[in-house]
């Protein structure tokens, strides 16, 4: 399908000077503000039939999959409260509370 304008052309496009604040877009699980990078996350993988997204922080998201499995993220659906009372994202959640939005850090291999 073909775009209606092109994404060069500046045109005459309506000015973003409004005085209106942005929205705050906070991480699905971790609650913080996501800061410049936002990962769009399926909470149930698209391997197993998920469609919704979700907006993350990348450590976040890497947390995710390094530490549960696909079913167990099947499993716990769109509740953030299944994953919260695993020992080890409970864990990560706490730490991470305290740490600026665009934080990243290598997390470790999947612990599986």
């Amino acid at each position: 399908m073909a775009r209606k304008h092109s994404k060069y052309d500046p045109g005459d496009h309506p000015s973003q000077e409004d005085d209106a604040p942005e929205a705050v877009v906070t991480c699905w699980l971790c609650s913080r503000p996501t800061g410049k990078t936002i990962v769009w996350h399926h909470p149930i993988p698209k391997s197993r039939g998920g469609r919704d997204v979700v907006p993350m922080h990348a450590i976040c998201q890497q947390t995710l999959i390094a530490n549960f499995t696909n079913s167990e993220l099947q499993r716990h659906g769109m509740e953030v409260a299944g994953i919260l009372e695993n020992a080890n994202g409970r864990k990560f959640v706490d730490w991470v509370a305290k740490k600026d939005p665009d934080f990243t850090a290598t997390i470790a291999k999947k612990q599986r």
